[in-house]
């Protein structure tokens, strides 16, 4: 064989290797997820070696940034077919299926392992069950830090009485702002971009956010004090389209649930390990980090939320089997 005939056997084997390869990764189910997380956050992390883990069974395609479907319509985009999977909070479920609206009420969760518990409980399956019912299977909650309160003034916080007055910045919507009331704060609504100068300015006392959210926005620098009250235990969950869940068979169940368990796990782990590691830096920076009476902010919570309007879908008895799960 000449040198050009060589080479152009060579040409030919590499050409049809290639295409069947191609004709591989196209042959595989196509799954896009579409989160609102930047690139640089964790949980983009996690998804990424999700994505890895099942690229032999699976072309997994993860959009951060809401750069595939719109803040907020992932739920949506799900069941109407247009996305495999999504990242989607709480709250948009309990949009729809009224009774997921207690998983997003202050102190239901005491931690990220009372959050797992209860996905892994009999009335986590009822939760889940619901979610299936409107077009979506939950395959993880994800967890992505505890809110705590956040105050410009020295005064001494440890019961909801003590909040009594204090303008508390809290995210616009009904549920946002019922939770200020419900820890005994003041809220108001207003712009996260336009927390900062507000807290320099004194126009509000104080906000809520999970400590690696009061890091990047450098509320330290305006702010006396972090009252690690806990009162909310931030998760969003990882659903895939049930349609698209029944489609696959066993072995690709398994397959994708395996991965995102182990991703998200390690995912959980280091949010913790990043909140513990900024209470140090905090205190560093002259902010006094500390704990008040949690169980009397969480019986007061409790209490306002059985008496409002968001309990009324609640299945009876259900608050109480969550709460005997961190037992």
């Amino acid at each position: 064989m000449t040198y050009h005939a060589r080479k152009a056997a060579l040409a030919a084997l590499i050409a049809s290797t290639a295409l069947a390869g191609a004709a591989t990764a196209q042959d595989l189910p196509v799954l896009r997820l579409s989160s609102v997380v930047s690139e640089n956050d964790i949980r983009a992390e996690a998804f990424a070696n999700i994505a890895e883990a099942v690229s032999d069974t699976f072309d997994m395609q993860v959009f951060n940034g809401a750069t595939l479907v719109q803040q907020g319509s992932e739920l949506t985009s799900m069941q109407r077919g247009n996305l495999e999977m999504g990242l989607v909070a709480p709250q948009k479920i309990a949009e729809q299926v009224p009774e997921w609206s207690i998983v997003t009420s202050a102190y239901l969760f005491q931690d990220a392992s009372h959050l797992d518990a209860l996905f892994d409980s009999e009335v986590g399956g009822e939760l889940l069950a619901m979610a299936e019912e409107i077009g979506i299977h939950v395959l993880a909650p994800v967890y992505f830090g505890t809110r705590q309160v956040n105050l410009a003034p020295e005064i001494e916080v440890q019961t909801p009485e003590d909040l009594s007055g204090v303008t508390l910045r809290m995210p616009g919507g009904d549920a946002w702002q019922f939770l200020g009331e419900a820890i005994g704060a003041n809220p108001t609504p207003l712009a996260y971009a336009e927390v900062y100068t507000a807290l320099q300015t004194g126009a509000i006392d104080g906000q809520d956010n999970p400590l690696p959210n009061d890091y990047n926005m450098k509320f330290y620098e305006v702010t006396s004090q972090i009252v690690m009250t806990g009162h909310l235990v931030g998760f969003d969950v990882l659903a895939i389209a049930a349609d698209t869940w029944n489609e696959l068979s066993a072995e690709q169940q398994e397959t994708l649930q395996t991965a995102v368990d182990e991703a998200i796990a390690e995912s959980t782990q280091r949010h913790l390990d990043r909140e513990q590691e900024l209470v140090a830096f905090f205190e560093e920076e002259g902010l006094r980090v500390y704990e008040p009476d949690r169980e009397a902010f969480r019986e007061y919570a409790q209490a306002r939320y059985l008496e409002s309007e968001f309990a009324e879908s609640w299945p009876e008895g259900m608050l109480d089997a969550i709460n005997a799960l961190a037992d």
